[in-house]
């Protein structure tokens, strides 16, 4: 039996982890736009473009890769597999039921929907580490304990289900390395639970590269070794271990023993601050919307203003039915703190809206400084505001178009077999950075 993992300082409590991995996720957020999409094999590439063969499978459903369409595959191959319901429809020789919907990745509407998750993530866990936009490890030591931590784990899922429509595979157990590779034992819309003392033998008839930090390269060297399951990992000696693979090699084995200390800690500071709000129905009522855009900006303001930030770029987010996600965002010459601006630049951006039926409103501040010092105002900063994002939301968001721009211009390269990805099969973007 391996160790469990303590909490520093605390040595009698043990540290209660969940990991919360979304299933399919860029597929998930294309079938909230699209209904009609659900239950039908959905690709989604990176640098694709519709009509086109270009780039490669960012993600494929369940449904998809029963087809032997996967993750890092060249669009152009996974065509082969599953042709494109359009082109079954004008062809003959093309099958419709075997075939499938391929969408282009819109990062902007992913990260809309990862939000509402992070805002229910945050508000059921004291720490949150956000690995990705879908994917996060949650300390949950102080909210339950083992005897209910299944039910802790169900309770959140439906949360995000019932709030978001998408569904997440959730592993618990007292090390990050077991929770993540729990999360990943039931998937889709799983959930495994694996209690202290319990960590070494739940890993033992797992394939070696289970273990969380071999990829597909180690696990073919390890399997040379005559190592094929994670308790033949744990078993090794780690004196041969170290010797090919360095202490990684020893990492793992520990690992794999359930021997990992690691406590879950936030990713630095954030990008931005954001207060979203879905309304029961759509509506177009315009002192509806109105009220809600400025309880939303103030909330984000007086929330800034507690943690002492000030930005320089103030967005708001438009849903309207069934999911089409439009930003707007204005830029200021510098870094100030103010809730009356963001009211009103808030409200300014709205305008073009208003009336219009909405599903959910949003605002955010970005571009944020954490330094401490006087505050200018805007009276000091030369020149007018002016709009630098124009239709294209916040700084985080210009960051996310620039790093799409880059991987489209790579389109048609498919990514190296062994380039990471998450449990789920979905590539991540940076994967597809030439």
């Amino acid at each position: 039996m391996g160790p469990s993992a303590q909490l520093p300082g605390t040595p009698d409590v043990e540290r209660i982890v969940c990991h919360v991995d979304m299933d399919c996720f860029y597929a998930a957020c294309e079938r909230l736009r699209e209904p009609a999409l659900r239950g039908e094999p959905v690709v989604v590439g990176m640098g694709y473009e519709p009509g086109d063969d270009g780039g490669a499978v960012a993600t494929a459903s369940y449904e998809a890769r029963e087809y032997g369409v996967e993750s890092a595959q060249a669009i152009s191959v996974a065509l082969d597999l599953l042709p494109r319901k359009i082109d079954a429809v004008d062809r003959a020789d093309l099958s419709v039921e075997d075939a499938g919907y391929y969408r282009p990745v819109d990062m902007e509407s992913y990260e809309s929907v990862a939000a509402d998750i992070r805002e229910i993530l945050h508000a059921n866990a004291d720490v949150v580490r956000e690995v990705s936009i879908d994917e996060a490890y949650l300390d949950v030591t102080g909210r339950t304990d083992w005897d209910d931590a299944g039910s802790f784990a169900a309770d959140l899922k439906t949360a995000i289900s019932d709030a978001v429509g998408v569904t997440a595979s959730v592993g618990v157990a007292p090390t990050m390395s077991a929770a993540k590779v729990a999360s990943d034992r039931d998937k889709p819309d799983g959930l495994v639970v694996v209690k202290p003392g319990d960590v070494a033998e739940f890993f033992a008839p797992l394939d070696v590269e289970a273990v969380h930090g071999v990829g597909p390269v180690t696990a073919a060297e390890l399997r040379e070794l005559g190592i094929e399951t994670a308790g033949d990992l744990a078993a090794a000696d780690p004196a041969r271990l170290e010797s090919r693979f360095g202490e990684r090699g020893r990492r793992v084995a520990r690992f794999a023993r359930g021997d990992d200390g690691r406590a879950v800690e936030p990713r630095g500071d954030p990008k931005s601050l954001s207060r979203e709000s879905a309304f029961s129905e759509a509506t177009s009522d315009p002192d509806r919307q109105r009220d809600r855009l400025l309880t939303l900006a103030e909330a984000v303001a007086q929330r800034a203003r507690r943690k002492d930030v000030f930005y320089q770029t103030i967005s708001i987010k438009v849903v309207t039915p069934p999911f089409d996600v439009q930003t707007r965002a204005e830029s200021l010459p510098g870094p100030v703190e103010d809730p009356d601006l963001v009211a009103s630049i808030a409200s300014t951006l709205f305008e073009e809206f208003e009336g219009e039926q909405v599903r959910k409103l949003g605002v955010r501040v970005s571009n944020l400084s954490f330094a401490a010092g006087d505050q200018p105002s805007l009276k000091q900063w030369a020149g007018d505001l002016r709009d630098d994002v124009t239709g294209g939301g916040s700084d985080e968001d210009a960051t996310e178009t620039a790093e799409t721009e880059r991987v489209n211009g790579a389109a048609g390269r498919e990514p190296p077999s062994n380039a990471g990805r998450d449990d789920d099969g979905q590539r991540r973007l940076g994967d597809f950075q030439p």
